[in-house]
């Protein structure tokens, strides 16, 4: 289909959509698979046909229409990197299923093009990084066209009390494709919200805790938070070495099984990647097959104390463990997941506080002049300079507790980290799925979003990201059906290393729930049913 007929064809599918011309306007013709099978066969011509669809599409929903505020910046060069993968194409080279298949990256993931890496912050916004992030350079061999960078929470939520999710000094708010006044929630906000809206096939964010799973859940897509190590971390700007990850976002499990593989490589500048763990995962996912019947038999723990964020959750959820038991999968119900949620919750975030301060000088410094601030002192000292457009909603707390910090050898830190690897993980996670004998545990994600307050912050009341996050472990979260129009995930995690199991557990649970809501880019819940 050459571009004519392409856009022929989208602005007759825009009149026959009824209410919702947005969403048939320009869409993609269906998942990752489906598009590598079309280019190969000559459905679609080209590549580049890829990029003008998705800046088309960006253009009618992210630009205009709904406005949804989820990119943040376009690759120049994107159109030229199409081009050359159609060459190779009719060359007969081909790299694998992402050769020629546009995706959107996180804007705090380094690349080293004419695009920024701010994290959102104007303290990062005068020059590009010097260097690909590594998972950049794999996705780059694979053959994976960079459209450009996705907005984010600023600083991936780690930067003040009353933060907003989908906000950032660089990018504004971005909004729900579901619900114009909700959250997208965070720090993966753009890249969750341009999945869903169909701006490109495949995104990827990152997490410390819940920052890919979350939004993912309330914008109804599917997302991987990966074992620590699995995927480089070089070239990420970090919030803690223990617990970032960076991790697919897609429309399903496949789709994020392709990307994830893409990414997933050993890196020297990252040690986490030369763990026994991380490469017995790595090994995992190169070999994985994914089955409808993965269900049958396993063990799956309910993890109840996930439980209680929403009813309408608590409800979808409940339709999920019936779907999972009529699967064939054994429910362990319930199930004790975190030992002490409040000694641990304390312990993470002074973790994660002197981490911080410490990965992000060494970030700083690697990134030399192509940032305005030196370290976390002088970024402190540059929001204060610069508050009207860096702090007009909400302060910089986290940075100043951070900075007030001592070492990565402090006493401190060496019992806030003791305390999370033994919560999390021994006495914890670990602890569950060796007792009852598990695959995984099951829970909802989080509950429905909850409307954008720049004034109040957000309303967050809780979800299932914790136990993963501080214990380095996988989690993958699955669309599961909607309350009042908004998405609610499932969740899988499990033991470090068992990455290729939970997406095999998720896709058969896919292949059985409800279908992945289309957005409705409605303005607000009220007169809903």
């Amino acid at each position: 289909m050459d571009r004519r007929r392409f856009l022929a064809h989208a602005a007759s599918l825009a009149a026959a959509a009824g209410p919702n011309p947005l969403w048939a306007a320009l869409a993609f013709p269906g998942d990752v698979v489906s598009l590598q099978a079309a280019l190969q066969d000559g459905r679609i011509d080209s590549s580049s046909l890829l990029v003008d669809t998705a800046f088309a599409r960006a253009d009618a929903i992210d630009l205009q229409g709904p406005r949804l505020n989820a990119i943040v910046e376009r690759n120049p060069l994107a159109r030229a990197i199409a081009l050359a993968m159609d060459h190779e194409r009719r060359q007969g080279r081909y790299r694998g299923p992402l050769h020629g298949i546009p995706v959107l990256l996180k804007d705090n993931i380094d690349t080293a093009d004419d695009m920024l890496t701010t994290a959102g912050s104007l303290a990062l916004a005068g020059h590009p990084a010097r260097a690909d992030a590594t998972l950049v350079l794999r996705l780059r061999a694979a053959g994976a066209v960079v459209l450009g960078k996705t907005n984010l929470s600023e600083w991936a939520n780690f930067r003040g009390a009353r933060s907003v999710s989908g906000w950032s000094a660089r990018g504004g708010q971005t909004r729900n494709p579901h619900v114009l006044d909700r959250s997208p929630s965070g720090s993966s906000s753009g890249s969750a919200v341009a999945v869903a809206a169909g701006l490109a096939p495949l995104a990827v964010g990152t997490e410390t805790d819940g920052s890919l799973v979350t939004p993912a859940s309330m914008c109804g897509v599917v997302a991987v938070k990966p074992t620590l190590g699995v995927v480089s971390r070089h070239g990420l700007v970090p919030i803690a070495h223990s617990q970032d990850s960076a991790g697919p976002m897609a429309t399903c499990v496949a789709d994020a099984a392709l990307l994830l593989q893409a990414m997933a490589g050993a890196d020297p500048a990252d040690p986490a990647t030369a763990t026994p763990t991380a490469v017995a995962a790595r090994r995992r996912l190169a070999g994985l097959r994914l089955d409808t019947g993965s269900l049958s038999g396993a063990r799956l723990g309910v993890a109840r104390e996930h439980f209680g964020v929403h009813p309408a959750a608590d409800a979808l959820a409940e339709a999920a463990l019936a779907t999972l038991r009529a699967a064939g999968a054994v429910l362990v119900d319930p199930v004790s997941v975190v030992a002490d949620p409040a000694e641990l919750g304390v312990a993470e975030f002074e973790r994660l506080l002197h981490e911080f301060k410490a990965d992000l000088n060494a970030y700083l410094a690697r990134r030399g002049d192509t940032a305005a601030v030196k370290d976390l002192a002088g970024l402190i000292a540059f929001n204060r300079v610069h508050a009207v457009d860096e702090m007009p909603w909400f302060g910089q707390e986290t940075f100043e507790a951070a900075q007030r910090r001592g070492g990565l050898g402090s006493a401190a830190y060496r019992r806030a980290d003791a305390t999370c690897r033994r919560l999390a993980w021994t006495q914890g996670l670990g602890a569950a799925l060796r007792r009852h004998r598990l695959d995984a545990i099951v829970a909802p994600t989080t509950g429905p979003a909850y409307p954008i307050d720049p004034v109040g912050g957000d309303h967050w009341v809780g979800g299932s990201s914790q136990p993963a996050a501080v214990a380095g472990a996988p989690h993958v979260t699955v669309p599961m059906g909607t309350a009042f129009a908004l998405p609610v995930g499932l969740s899988f995690y499990g033991a470090p290393g068992q990455d290729a199991r939970l997406l095999q557990l998720a896709y058969a649970y896919e292949r059985r729930a409800p279908p992945r809501p289309d957005p409705g880019f409605k303005a607000t819940v009220m007169g809903l049913p």
